[in-house]
């Protein structure tokens, strides 16, 4: 076996590419040091030039393409390889839903290689078009001269690239962010300097509703202050008859978040509507919302066959946020309970199940733990357990409390294939998963979404 090499910054060699890293690059091996190459894909022979070492591997640019892949093709976008928002646009759609399932398999590999083995792991769920999907942006605005750019900064820089079609935007999103720049421009009003933290409006955010035409525009601001605002609002009005709703963020603090506590109500509603299947919402400026509607719903109905609902079940939404998840179940439960830290999202929650008249729908404020544990001491153990945590995973504490109540099915939904296959080397003590769905929820990036159906196993008592 060759022995491991210690590699050099600017180091040159000729590599062959494995397999895609999480990240979208491409991944060699090169006398046993881990080679991460950007913009690399998996079966091509390429010579590259290290950039970067570190312990357990290094990092390194193409030099040249000796063997294309079949699967490599020109990226729809300009400035691709700038911007860093997308990783894949250079690989076929064909080939990037393959790839989104091996990443899945890759995680499974390392941390419960018998699962990676034995269970089905289905093709991963494309789109027909995966292209102009997601419902709302947010771009920084920066001046130059006298011009106001509004975009995305390149990947690792402060330079902010002015962006006029994105390629993965719902292209209302991109016109209005557009048109409000250019009266901004136009009418002179101040825009903010991230290096000496001056200036006024920060950010346009616009959130379009794909199924109901009903679009908001949000302005982010350093203060309450806004001149020219009835002149700025009707302008703005012109752009596009889908506006319904304009709002100021007020965001004074020197952060990478994009919204401030307050947001006043400069134009129209507070809110706007969209639906998802059969449910409608009302969605505010700061709420959370899916960002790809149509993928979503197959995502949803996806969760909804794996909790294989009879009608007699009692159902508990961890993590539920606004309770879109517990609430497309809901048609099909005996109960549906839900719980979140955040106070706003279960207000939210209940409003949303009285909107659609689930009586039998209810929500709480605190952690799934411990609400879980309270109703198993008041003797409520739910059937169906769903989760949809962040990218961190579960929480122990929480996996060690579904072990306690033992549901007969648990749902897990991820965004995240390592920490999904982590909190599985816990979870497959006591379940077995039935399979794997992956679903691609963000086309062109290195992101994919997965649904597993885990069941409680026989032998376990209760």
């Amino acid at each position: 076996m060759s022995e491991k090499v210690t590699m050099e910054v600017g180091q040159k060699f000729p590599l062959t590419i494995k397999r895609l890293g999480i990240n979208g690059e491409g991944v060699g091996f090169y006398k046993r040091n881990v080679v991460f190459v950007k913009g690399a894909l998996p079966g091509e022979e390429v010579t590259v030039k290290v950039s970067k070492v570190q312990r357990n591997f290094a990092e390194a640019d193409i030099l040249n393409i000796r063997k294309a892949s079949s699967n490599r093709q020109e990226p729809l976008c300009p400035i691709y390889n700038e911007c860093g928002g997308c990783q894949l646009q250079h690989l076929t759609y064909e080939g990037q839903l393959k790839e989104k399932r091996d990443m899945v398999v890759q995680s499974l590999e390392k941390y419960v290689k018998s699962i990676a083995e034995t269970v089905e792991i289905r093709p991963t769920l494309g789109m027909d078009n995966p292209w102009h999907y997601r419902n709302k942006s947010s771009f920084q605005v920066r001046k130059e001269g006298k011009r106001v750019y509004a975009g995305l900064f390149a990947e690792g820089t402060n330079k902010l690239l002015n962006i006029n079609d994105c390629a993965v935007q719902h292209p209302l999103t991109s016109k209005i962010t557009v048109g409000t720049r250019k009266i901004l421009q136009k009418l002179n009003i101040s825009i903010y300097d991230g290096k000496s933290l001056d200036g006024l409006v920060r950010t346009i955010v616009v959130r379009t509703g794909i199924k109901t035409g009903e679009t908001q525009v949000c302005l982010v601001t350093t203060r309450k202050d806004l001149p020219h605002k009835e002149e700025l609002i009707e302008r703005m009005l012109k752009i596009d008859p889908s506006i319904v709703s304009i709002t100021q963020n007020i965001n004074r603090e020197k952060t990478s978040l994009i919204f401030g506590d307050e947001t006043i109500v400069l134009y129209g509603k507070e809110t706007i509507h969209e639906k998802l299947g059969e449910l409608a919402f009302d969605l505010s400026s700061r709420a959370f919302f899916q960002l790809n509607p149509e993928q979503t719903v197959h995502l949803y109905d996806e969760i909804k066959k794996a909790a294989a609902l009879t009608g007699k079940e009692k159902v508990v939404d961890a993590y539920c946020g606004v309770g879109t998840i517990g609430l497309w179940l809901a048609p099909l439960a005996k109960e549906v309970r839900g719980m979140d830290v955040v106070p706003e999202s279960i207000e939210d929650a209940k409003k949303n199940a009285r909107n659609h008249g689930f009586k039998h729908a209810r929500y709480y404020t605190g952690t799934a733990e411990e609400w879980l544990a309270k109703w198993k001491r008041e003797g409520f153990i739910p059937d169906v357990v769903t989760v949809d945590p962040p990218r961190t995973g579960l929480a122990p504490s929480f996996i060690k409390t579904v072990m306690k109540i033992k549901p007969k099915r648990f749902v897990y939904t991820s965004c995240n294939p390592s920490t999904f296959a982590k909190d599985l080397q816990e979870l497959t003590k006591l379940y077995k998963v039935e399979y794997i769905q992956p679903v691609d929820m963000f086309p062109q990036t290195a992101r994919v979404e997965i649904v597993a159906k885990l069941t409680l196993k026989k032998n376990t008592t209760k």
